[in-house]
């Protein structure tokens, strides 16, 4: 009887979890349509609802009741489940979440979010290839080399914080972080993960895959209705668990507390004042930033994180 309670509560934790991250998702869009407007000086949505509140969940039953458009030469099957497959992705990778309550106990959930935010960039390759469109493929060519190349260097720039903590478990940041945030003690590296975390969600000043100027929408051009809904649903859930995971990593607060909560709503916030501040980068400097930059610097502090170890570990002695 107990274990019966125990896997209800699980499933319970995990419904409670997936509707505060559609939630959220709704109301990360509506944010970042009002910033970008105040930004550019004009209102942002203001009609639905009080103040525009509604207008996401309008948004989202006009797209799911939309026509579904097939293109006559796409492959279908992976036309229609690569959207969903991106979306399932984005979700699974919230079980890492460290809850108080009864939820699953991840031990290496830092190896199980680099594996998920992997996956992403399949769904991405077979989105462009299945639409069986020159633009939809030069898209997630583009896309797919972006994300393989800033995963070398995020996967090393996480390699010194690990080393620093000792711990896959994503709890354990908490712990380490009690007295000195990581933030302050490595600061380059810091900022090094959050322009990879950028680069990684296909965003401004980064977001090649999207090149309306060129590509007509990139990689997800040739999908209307609810395939377009969960590319888009994806990408935003992403951004909010990038947040959270930049937020713990090195700005380590009290545990689960109102001001953890409040650091990751300021990190989401940025990530929507930088795509408003910043033009688009160039596509060879993308790539020269990752592997000329980026690589040997993450390479250089994981050198130095160990020799501190060693050091520290020769004085304890």
């Amino acid at each position: 009887m107990l274990v019966f309670k125990d896997y209800l509560m699980l499933v319970f934790s995990l419904l409670i979890l997936l509707v505060g991250v559609l939630v959220g998702v709704a109301f990360m869009v509506l944010l970042e349509r009002k910033v970008l407007g105040y930004i550019q000086i004009r209102k942002g949505p203001n009609k639905v609802g009080y103040v525009g509140i509604l207008q996401s969940f309008g948004d989202a039953i006009k797209l799911f009741s939309k026509e579904q458009n097939l293109p006559f030469m796409s492959n279908m099957n992976l036309f229609f489940f690569s959207p969903i497959f991106n979306f399932s992705v984005s979700l699974i990778m919230w079980l890492t979440f460290p809850l108080f309550s009864v939820f699953l106990s991840f031990n290496y959930g830092v190896l199980f979010f680099l594996s998920c935010s992997s996956l992403s960039v399949y769904s991405i390759m077979v989105s462009g290839w299945s639409s069986n469109s020159n633009y939809s493929m030069l898209g997630s060519m583009r896309s797919v080399a972006q994300t393989i190349s800033y995963e070398v260097s995020l996967i090393l720039i996480i390699i010194s914080f690990l080393l620093l903590v000792g711990s896959f478990n994503f709890y354990s940041f908490f712990i380490y972080q009690e007295y000195l945030w990581m933030g302050v003690f490595l600061l380059p590296l810091s900022l090094m993960l959050y322009v990879s975390f950028l680069a990684e969600t296909n965003r401004t000043p980064f977001d090649f895959a999207e090149g309306e100027s060129e590509l007509v929408s990139g990689f997800n051009v040739e999908y209307s209705s609810g395939g377009f809904a969960f590319i888009f649903l994806a990408e935003y859930a992403s951004i909010i668990f990038m947040s959270f995971v930049c937020c713990l990593v090195f700005l380590g607060s009290f545990e689960l507390g109102v001001l953890f909560f409040l650091k990751m709503i300021i990190l989401a916030f940025s990530w929507i004042w930088v795509r408003g501040t910043f033009p688009r980068y160039r596509y060879d400097k993308l790539m020269y930033l990752s592997w000329k930059i980026y690589l040997p610097v993450s390479l250089n502090f994981i050198v130095f994180v160990l020799g501190l170890k060693f050091l520290l570990f020769v004085l304890y002695l």
